[in-house]
């Protein structure tokens, strides 16, 4: 393919990736290419971790951090030591059109950027409350929980955004100010999700192992940590229906389900409407005063 002048190596478009809607390889590259111009400022400067499916969403799968040695030239990597491994590896900068057809055809399903950019990676620029119902949950119990999550950020005055993983829970991001730290934010959402399980410690919990949930919604917000990533605004996910992990409103909430988010309906979605997330790349909020607001041991209302 010719991709914005750069010429692409593409194979096996007709491969069948989900077998009971009959989409292929060719519309998961469609996909891609259609929301870019969206998808481009919630990746660039960031490095891309990426699930492989060579196989189809149903099929065997690998992460992939460390771009492989047929990485074309053209595309923009950087490199990062890894203790566990003892070596550099080169992630992916996905930063042009060209690049983003190439993952889509090397059977890149899922997008996980950092949450931190290339020249402070130490410092991201927004953390993210991950709902996730256990077992029993229902995603009923998902949106009370991220009602509450709502209120509480609200509360403390900062500007939120909402969208669905793609699969059975929903991303609460809080853009911030990149002049902190990891552990520093990581301990801030920490406090803030003990503060919705004490507000409704029948349907939330924080609890890491996943058979003492007890059919909870589990927040997460150990996904606040170097290195760990969440599933990219836009990213498509491989499971039944090829969800994508989508920007909604909390109104939408309240009347959608995640599987209504695809990718046939997805790219009108955007055509019609803008990228609704952008804000997530311009707020810049400091959180000094919402620290002081939970150091105060304040209790919204119920």
């Amino acid at each position: 393919m010719k991709v914005q002048g750069q010429e692409v190596s593409v194979s096996n478009l007709d491969k069948v990736f989900w077998e009971d809607e009959g989409y292929t390889k060719g519309h998961l590259i469609n996909y891609y290419v259609q929301v870019f111009p969206y998808l481009l400022p919630h990746l660039a400067e960031r490095p891309l971790v990426v699930t492989r499916y060579p196989s189809g969403a149903s099929g065997k799968w690998f992460y992939q951090k460390n771009a492989p040695e047929s990485t074309p030239e053209w595309v923009n990597t950087y490199p990062l030591y890894s203790s566990h491994s003892d070596r550099y590896l080169n992630f992916v900068i996905c930063d042009n059109l060209a690049t983003m057809v190439w993952l889509a055809n090397q059977a890149c399903i899922e997008l996980h950027p950092w949450m931190s950019r290339v020249g402070s990676l130490d410092r991201p620029d927004f953390v993210v409350f991950d709902l996730d119902p256990s077992e029993g949950a229902t995603y009923q119990d998902v949106r009370d929980v991220a009602e509450v999550v709502k209120e509480v950020l609200h509360f403390l005055k900062l500007r939120i955004f909402l969208k669905t993983s793609g699969a059975t829970g929903l991303h609460v991001l809080v853009p911030v100010i990149n002049t902190y730290t990891y552990d520093a934010l990581r301990d801030f959402v920490r406090r803030i999700a003990e503060t919705v399980v004490s507000l409704i410690p029948d349907k939330a919990t924080v609890v890491r192992k996943v058979k003492d949930r007890q059919g909870k919604v589990y927040v997460d917000y150990l996904q606040n940590i170097q290195g760990k990533t969440v599933c990219s605004t836009y990213s498509v996910r491989p499971r039944p229906g090829a969800p994508v992990s989508t920007p909604i409103t909390w109104e939408e909430m309240r009347e959608t389900k995640p599987g209504d988010f695809n990718i046939t309906t997805v790219p009108p979605r955007l055509n019609r409407r803008g990228d609704i997330f952008a804000g997530v790349n311009t707020t810049r909020q400091k959180i000094d005063e919402a620290w002081r607001r939970l150091n105060s041991n304040f209790r919204p209302d119920k």
